[in-house]
């Protein structure tokens, strides 16, 4: 189950972005990591509820084990290029369904997604991301200006001590 993202018409932000000092695009991230996780958070919270709310339209029985599989994590940069990734995904878990059948959150939370032959689909990911898809490059986007700004203040700091 992959949804991806693409924010188009952002050349000029990432040759910025790539003209910055080290402090700003560093090894562990910087503040373009951080604010990116603030993205994600916001969008696995909301996926969360849409799948909550997606489970109980469909009548589920217990779906916490899945809930609490929702995750946003740090991903591996796109191939070939330099950057930072963050994913909201559903973290492998084994159990035992309420029908007594062994089963995986992701298998679950998939069927839920696309549905089956015999079960039909109660998107909860891709409507979020719809729905959020705005608020949360809004959230990125401040966090990471708010981020540069003490970045940008603690080097002229350092600078004007310096001379």
């Amino acid at each position: 189950m992959k949804v991806e993202v693409k924010i188009q018409g952002i050349e000029g932000v990432l040759a910025t972005l790539q003209s910055l000092p080290a402090e700003v695009v560093s090894k562990r991230g910087g503040p373009v990591k951080l604010a990116l996780a603030k993205g994600a958070r916001l969008l696995r919270d909301h996926a969360k509820d849409n799948f909550r709310r997606s489970a109980a339209v469909g009548g589920a029985d217990s779906t916490d084990t899945t809930v609490n599989s929702i995750i946003a994590s740090r991903g591996k940069a796109p191939i070939g290029t330099k950057g930072e990734r963050q994913l909201v995904r559903v973290k492998r878990k084994a159990f035992v369904n309420a029908h007594g059948a062994r089963t995986t959150t992701r298998k679950a939370a998939q069927l839920m997604e696309y549905g089956s032959s015999t079960q039909p689909a109660y998107p909860w990911l891709r409507p979020a991301v719809q729905r959020r898809a705005s608020q949360v490059i809004d959230v990125i986007t401040t966090d990471f200006l708010k981020r540069l700004d003490t970045v940008t203040k603690r080097l002229a700091a350092q600078n004007r001590g310096r001379r």
